[in-house]
C-alpha cells in the first residue's frame, strides 16, 4: 500500500473518533494477538504510557523533547491528528515518514486478517490499526524510547498491552516502564462511568506491576484510586503536587518560564506552551523523564531538560495564528479546560473580553463550556462545521443565549471567521475553541492547510 491506499483502508474501519459509534470490548486480546504476530514490536524498549482526561499530548511532547534531548532516538504515538494521520506517529519528534507509515499499515493489516477468524464476532477498529502501525514503525525505526498516549480510557484501550501475564513467556523482556497520570475530569461518561472515581479505575488501568507511577495534580477521589491500585500492583506512586515546588517567574503570549525543585533536582526552563496548566504538566513530565532516566541508566540533566522543553511543539492549544486582530485557537473542550483557557487569556494576553468562535462534537457538556466562557465573551458566534460528529450550531447558541451572550449562528465555517474578524477590528481578538477536529479546521482554513481528509477528497472526485 502507498499513504493513500493505506487511509482508505484505515477510513473503512470502525472509528470512534469520526462517527461517536462505539464498539464495547471486553478485553484487548485481539490487540494482544496481532501485535504478537507482529513480532511483539511494542516491546523491547523503555516506555512511558501516558492516560488521562486533560494534558496528555502536551505532557507527552513535553517528555519526548526531553528524551530526545539526552540523547535518546524517540518514538511518540499521540492521538488525534490536526490535520494528517501520520503525525500521530513521530519519530524523532517529527511525524512518521508516508512511505514508512503505509508500510507499518500494510503489516497490520495482514496480520489483522489473519488474527480475525481467531476472534469471531470481535471488530477491528482504526485506533487498533493505528496504535500496532505505531510500534512496529518504533521497531523499524530502532527507537529506543517510547511515548504512547491512550486513546479511550485505559483498562480497554489499544495501548493496554504491557501487563506481564498478558504475555506469551517466551517474548516477555521486561524494560523500564513509566506510567503518567494527567488530570481526571468528567468526560465520555456513557462509556468510562459517571463519577470521577469511576473515570480514574479506568484510567488506572494502564499501570503495571512495578512500575514508576507518575501522577499529575488531581482531585482527591482520582488520587484515591491510584493509591489503592499502585499499591495493588506493588508500583511506585509519585504526587507530583507533593513531590515538588513549581514557581513561575515569567509569562507573555509566547512564553512562561518557570523553576521546578523536584526530589531529584532543581530546573528552571522556557516553556513555548501557555497556561498554568502547562507547568503542571512540565513539571509531570520531567518527573517522568527523572523516573524513566533512573531505570533506564542514561543520563538527564537540567540544561538538557531547558533545551527539550524550550523547542516543544503542540499546536491548536492556546496557538496564536495572528496578532492584529489576535487569532486564537484552543482545543477545550470541555468545561475545566474552558476555564483553563480563559485564564490563560487573561494572564497572557491581558485580555477580557473577547469574540469567540465556538464548534463542538455532540454530546459534549456545552453547558458548562459556555458558563467559563460568558465572562469574557463580547459576542460568541457558533457555527457549523465539516465533521460528521459536529454539534448543531443552533443547540450551541442556546446556552449562550441562556446566559444573555450575544450569539450568532453560522453554517459556513468560512463565513462564521470572517464574521469574527469583522467583529474583532484590528483591535479586539478571536479566540476559536472546541473540539480538536474543530480547532483543526480553523487552523487549515486560516493557514491554507490541506489535510489528508480535504486531498483524499479531492483525488476521490478527480477519479
Amino acid at each position: 500500500m502507498d499513504y493513500d491506499e493505506a487511509l482508505r483502508w484505515l477510513l473503512a474501519l470502525p472509528d470512534f473518533e469520526r462517527t461517536g459509534d462505539f464498539a464495547a470490548r471486553p478485553d484487548v486480546a485481539p490487540m494482544l494477538a496481532v501485535l504478537h504476530d507482529l513480532g511483539d514490536p511494542h516491546r523491547g524498549r523503555p516506555t512511558v504510557h501516558i492516560a488521562g482526561s486533560k494534558g496528555k499530548g502536551s505532557t507527552a511532547v513535553m517528555i519526548e523533547g526531553a528524551l530526545r534531548v539526552a540523547g535518546r532516538r524517540t518514538g511518540t504515538y499521540v492521538s488525534p491528528h490536526l490535520h494528517r494521520y501520520n503525525e500521530r506517529i513521530r519519530i524523532g519528534g517529527e511525524p512518521c515518514d508516508r512511505d514508512a507509515f503505509a508500510a507499518a499499515m500494510d503489516s497490520v493489516r495482514d496480520a489483522m486478517a489473519a488474527a480475525a477468524p481467531r476472534f469471531p464476532g470481535r471488530q477491528f477498529l482504526a485506533f487498533d490499526a493505528l496504535t500496532a502501525a505505531a510500534f512496529v514503525a518504533f521497531r523499524d525505526a530502532a527507537v529506543d524510547a517510547q511515548v504512547i498516549e491512550t486513546g479511550l480510557g485505559g483498562t480497554l484501550d489499544s495501548t493496554n498491552v504491557f501487563h506481564a501475564e498478558a504475555l506469551q513467556p517466551t517474548t516477555y523482556n521486561p524494560q523500564p516502564h513509566v506510567v503518567v497520570l494527567t488530570p481526571i475530569s468528567l468526560e465520555h461518561t456513557a462509556i468510562l462511568g459517571s463519577t470521577i472515581a469511576e473515570i480514574a479505575a479506568q484510567k488506572a488501568g494502564i499501570i503495571t506491576g512495578g512500575s514508576a507511577v507518575v501522577v499529575a495534580p488531581q482531585r482527591e477521589s482520582s488520587l484515591d484510586v491510584f493509591r489503592d491500585v499502585a499499591a495493588e500492583r506493588k508500583a511506585t506512586l509519585i504526587e507530583v503536587a507533593s513531590a515538588c515546588q513549581m514557581t513561575r517567574t515569567f509569562a507573555s503570549s509566547e512564553a512562561q518560564e518557570f523553576k521546578l525543585k523536584t526530589q531529584r533536582e532543581t530546573y528552571a526552563a522556557r516553556l513555548p506552551l501557555l497556561g498554568r496548566h502547562q507547568l503542571d504538566n512540565a513539571a509531570t513530565a520531567i518527573v517522568a523523564c527523572e523516573q524513566l532516566a533512573e531505570r533506564a541508566g542514561f543520563e538527564l540533566t537540567p540544561q538538557r531538560v531547558r533545551e527539550g522543553l524550550a523547542n516543544v511543539s503542540w499546536p491548536g492549544r492556546l496557538e496564536v495564528l495572528k496578532r492584529s486582530p489576535y487569532v486564537i485557537i484552543d482545543g477545550a473542550h470541555n468545561g475545566d479546560s474552558a476555564k483553563r483557557m480563559v485564564a490563560a487569556l487573561r494572564e497572557h494576553f491581558g485580555l477580557s473580553r473577547a469574540a469567540f468562535l465556538f464548534g463542538t462534537l455532540g454530546g459534549k457538556d456545552v453547558d458548562a463550556m459556555a458558563q467559563a466562557v460568558a465572562p469574557v465573551a463580547d459576542h460568541v458566534i457558533a457555527t457549523a462545521w465539516p465533521h460528521a460528529r459536529a454539534a448543531e450550531p443552533r443547540a450551541l447558541a442556546g446556552a449562550f443565549r441562556a446566559l444573555d451572550v450575544p450569539v450568532t449562528v453560522f453554517g459556513d465555517l468560512p463565513q462564521s471567521y470572517e464574521a469574527a474578524i469583522a467583529e474583532a477590528g484590528t483591535r479586539g481578538a478571536v479566540v476559536a475553541f472546541g473540539a480538536i477536529a474543530f480547532v483543526a479546521a480553523v487552523r487549515e482554513y486560516v493557514l491554507g492547510i490541506e489535510s489528508d481528509m480535504i486531498r483524499l477528497a479531492a483525488t476521490n472526485r478527480r477519479e
